[in-house]
Parts: C-alpha cells; structure tokens; sequence
C-alpha cells in the first residue's frame, strides 16, 4: 500500500552463490520484465518530478518512538535509541520503491529459487547531519546491504539562523543517477537542509533521487526546500505548525543534537 503522502507545495550476511546461466528457467524472465513494465508503468503514472512531496507514514511504530522523543523525561540514551528507531522505519519507507536491484537463481536445500539482490555495485550514499543526524544513520545504514557514508557538519547561528559549515567529507562528484539519503531530524528554518542539498546538487546529483529523512518538520523549512529543489521526496514522522522566534519548532522535540548526546 502507498505510503500518505502530503504536497506542501504543489545481502544477507551469508555470501550466495548466484548463476547468471540458470536465468532460463521457463518462464522466469517472462514474468522478470512483467514486473519491471508494471513498475515502469506505475513509476510513469506518479508524481511530476516538478513537485517536491512530503510524506508521513502513518504507522503506530513512527508514532510511538514519535512521543518516545518528543517527551521532556525521556533520558538521553533512550531518546538516541527512539531517533535510531525512527531512522531505520523512515528509511525502509524511503527507500522501498527506488533500491537497485539484480536477478538470479540460488540454490534452496530443496531446490532452485528465483531471488532478487539489492545491487552490491550501487551503493546507496548515506548523509547525516551532524551532530543528531548521526542518531538517525545508526540504524538506517544497518538494514541497507550497500551503502557508503559522507558525514556534513552544520552548526547554526542563533541569531541569523545561517548556518556554516565545518565538516565536508562530500566526494568531489555524484552522478545524476546516485540514490541519496540525508539525514537530519529538525527541518526547522530551513537553512541548513538547504546549504546541504546546495553542496550536494552542486556536485551533479538531482533532487528527484534524493531523500530526506527527518523527524520533525515545520512548514517554513518545507515551503523554502520546495521552491529550490522540485522532485525532492522528504519522509519525516510529522509536520509541526510553527517556528518560534528562537528557530525551534513548536511543539517540537527541543535540541535534537544536545539532548542525543546529553549536552544540555
């Protein structure tokens, strides 16, 4: 079943052997390349690459480690585990129509079976924001067989609410056709997310194969992100009404950053 979806503005660790030869078996390809015309006919019929979307999934599980985080008595380690949690269930929603695959035949104790791989030659590139985004990467990067890790660093001032950047590890280049996943908890402002998928972008990735992964999200960054970046897809576990004047979002879930790691 598809996901809500909301416009806010219009392998295993075991190693299988896999014969590429045995892909004759009757009636295997056939029905291989019914499944990629039903997907290239539903990818087709979806949503214009012209249109940033925001999805919230409305899963009991998002909202539990929801009210795990957003609770001012939840102590530190629990609220880094609940971020972690929540980073892992968004992330599988993200990620469950776009993964690159490959086919094959594996042997069963029984017999043959048809099996799908998630490509080991295209890994995933996983962004987290530091400092909370690292709470979100734990967990997500644990249920992706191949992925590869930049980590950003963006602090915010408290008065402008610009941010700056004091970590880049960003390769030099990203092909279009790279699936990203970023991840911060707070789309609050705005202003960090962007200078973010500034640099990415920059780099020759296209927004319509990126993902953010948040927690909590505020219309005002919402509203900034999808006017810079058309196709972007933001997975996030709810859409807070307001920005108070100190750029935190209300009702919110306070200082992701400090109180992951207990720096209040």
């Amino acid at each position: 079943m598809p996901l809500t979806a909301t416009s806010h503005f219009s392998l295993p660790q075991r190693q299988w052997a896999i014969n590429p030869a045995r892909r004759a078996i009757s009636g295997w390809a056939a029905r291989r390349d019914l499944r990629r015309q039903a997907g290239a006919q539903q990818a087709s019929t979806g949503p214009s690459n012209q249109q940033m979307l925001v999805y919230v999934p409305p899963h009991p599980l998002v909202k539990h480690w929801l009210a795990v985080v957003r609770n001012v008595a939840t102590p530190s380690a629990l609220f880094r585990g609940a971020l972690g949690e929540l980073g892992r269930i968004l992330t599988y929603e993200a990620l469950r129509d776009v993964l690159p695959t490959i086919d094959g035949v594996v042997d069963t104790p029984m017999g043959e079976a048809e099996v799908t791989f998630i490509d080991p030659n295209r890994p995933v590139k996983v962004i987290p924001v530091l400092r909370a985004g690292l709470a979100l990467q734990e967990q997500a990067t644990s249920m992706i067989p191949t992925s590869a890790t930049y980590h950003v660093g963006c602090v915010r001032d408290d008065t402008t609410f610009e941010p700056s950047t004091y970590l880049n590890k960003l390769p030099a280049e990203l092909s279009p056709d790279e699936l990203i996943v970023v991840l911060d908890p707070m789309l609050a402002t705005g202003g960090t997310m962007m200078s973010v998928l500034e640099n990415i972008t920059s780099r020759g990735a296209q927004a319509k194969n990126i993902r953010v992964i948040s927690v909590v999200a505020a219309p005002p960054a919402l509203k900034k992100i999808s006017e810079k970046f058309p196709g972007l897809k933001i997975y996030t576990a709810i859409i807070d009404p307001e920005v108070n004047e100190q750029g935190y979002i209300i009702p919110g879930l306070g200082d992701a950053g400090d109180r992951c790691f207990g720096t209040q």
